[in-house]
């Protein structure tokens, strides 16, 4: 964060300083919400969970160099005192934000935010230094942390922007106000808090409404190739570019293709020229998510050579989204246990098939959470999904939704030992390590809720006899 003063920082959040001997003092560190983050120069934002209070630990962080902790009481050492502690730290935010006058690109979807916000990350950071998201930190909390991280240094700054209902990103865009806005795609994610996909939409829409008009600089990145995002074009004074495989859009890719390990090739087509890519990631999927990163890059001035050679070479930056390690003996287990809902399903389905060419495949799946009235069809529809892309054996794990799982493979054809359902990741991890041959390949996909991210560390704990390659 750019350096301010304690009573600086206190004139900024509304706030009053308490057994703070310096009031000019400065905080010079990061801002975190974790005792365990705080470095010498550190603000401190404590906050109060559903089993710890930040308070708590006010002398521990001040301890260990924390210039003062925001709070919302007084707590015996250097503090500054709000009523409210998120509205502040995101009063900070914007302050900061304004003071840098970096460029801030958000984006938002209801699949592949976080893919994406790492590939344009990876691009950017090419041009300029580059402050992003870690992981998926895309609420009120983690958005102004990230924000927060900035500095005088920092050229472009990339958030995620995440919602659970109308009026979300209207806030988070408050609180940071982008220059550039990307909207991915409108799914079924949340289906169940939102009510349908058209209210999806008119959350998601909320980001192009934020952005200056195109004399301004306002850039307004839509997916041409979603009816509910091309849309959102009426809703915004900002300059609109379109990406994706359709004819108009004005960032696009020709001759897809995935090589024989299921990565996804292509030829990148800009309004400034043409390049190759070839990805490191996995999955047909990522080639949407790449011209969405391209789009944004040719935006900010990158030739489509050197974009398609950042695409070329990124990675996957956030643990446990199609996370590909290879056993020693030949099993290839694809961690992609992260998050789930229908789209991002579909797509790591499809992704396993293009990477087995002929190996056995095995679709480990879980619970899709918040898809309310939705859950059963949508379930249904997954179990089918994988019996048609012929994966060799689904394995459903927990309850209700998981039997929903096995029941629609059942009644699309999978018969005998196609399919099965288990009670839990432990069942799977037995039944996997009792049938699994080399040259296998497993999905292990399901809502974060669902933990089946043991699956796939117990599976490669397996096979961990000698040098496991992770890919």
């Amino acid at each position: 964060m750019i350096a301010l003063s304690l009573a600086e920082i206190a004139e900024v959040v509304g706030g009053q300083t308490h057994d703070i001997p310096d009031p000019s003092a400065q905080v010079t560190g990061p801002v975190v919400r974790d005792s365990r983050e705080v470095v010498p120069g550190s603000l401190f934002a404590a906050f109060v969970g559903e089993r710890v209070d930040g308070h708590d630990y006010a002398a521990q962080v001040v301890g260990a160099g924390a210039v003062a902790v925001l709070a919302s009481r007084p707590v015996g050492v250097p503090a500054i005192v709000v009523d409210d502690v998120p509205s502040a730290l995101g009063a900070l935010a914007r302050h900061v934000v304004r003071e840098l006058g970096t460029t801030l690109v958000a984006l938002t979807g209801s699949a592949g935010k976080t893919s994406t916000k790492d590939l344009i990350a990876q691009v950017l950071q090419r041009k300029a230094p580059t402050v992003w998201t870690p992981g998926s930190f895309n609420n009120e909390i983690g958005l102004p942390l990230t924000a927060l991280s900035a500095t005088e240094e920092t050229r472009f700054l990339v958030l995620e922007m995440g919602a659970r209902g109308i009026g979300h990103i209207r806030y988070l865009t408050g609180l940071t106000p982008p220059k550039i806005g990307l909207v991915l795609n409108v799914g079924t994610a949340h289906i169940g808090e939102f009510g349908g996909r058209e209210q999806i939409a008119q959350a998601k829409g909320e980001l192009v409404e934020a952005l200056p008009p195109a004399e301004d600089g306002g850039a307004a990145i839509l997916n041409a190739d979603d009816p509910l995002v091309r849309a959102m074009a009426s809703r915004t004074k900002a300059k609109v570019v379109l990406f994706g495989e359709a004819d108009e859009a004005d960032v696009r890719a020709e001759n897809v293709r995935l090589t024989d390990s299921g990565q996804p090739s292509f030829t990148l087509h800009t309004p400034s020229g043409c390049s190759d890519v070839t990805m490191r990631l996995y999955g047909e999927h990522h080639v949407s998510n790449a011209l969405a990163a391209a789009a944004v890059a040719h935006e900010l001035g990158m030739s489509a050579e050197e974009i398609a050679t950042a695409l070329s070479e990124a990675d996957s930056l956030s643990r446990w989204r199609m996370e590909v390690t290879e056993r020693p003996d030949g099993v290839t287990v694809v961690n992609d246990a992260y998050n789930a809902n229908p789209e991002s399903m579909r797509a790591a389905l499809r992704a396993l098939v293009a990477m087995g060419r002929g190996r056995r495949t095995w679709a480990v799946l879980g619970k899709m959470a918040e898809l309310g009235d939705e859950a059963l069809a949508e379930h249904d529809a997954v179990g089918r999904l994988a019996v048609r892309l012929n994966v060799s054996k689904l394995v459903a794990v927990g309850g209700r939704e998981a039997a929903w799982l096995q029941l629609g493979a059942y009644n699309e054809g999978s018969w005998g030992e196609e399919s099965v359902h288990v009670s839990d990741a432990q069942a799977a991890v037995d039944l996997l390590r009792s049938e699994l041959r080399p040259g296998d390949v497993v999905l292990v996909k399901a809502s974060r809720s669902v933990g089946l991210e043991s699956v796939a560390e117990a599976l490669l704990a397996t096979g961990a006899e000698g040098e496991v390659a992770a890919r």
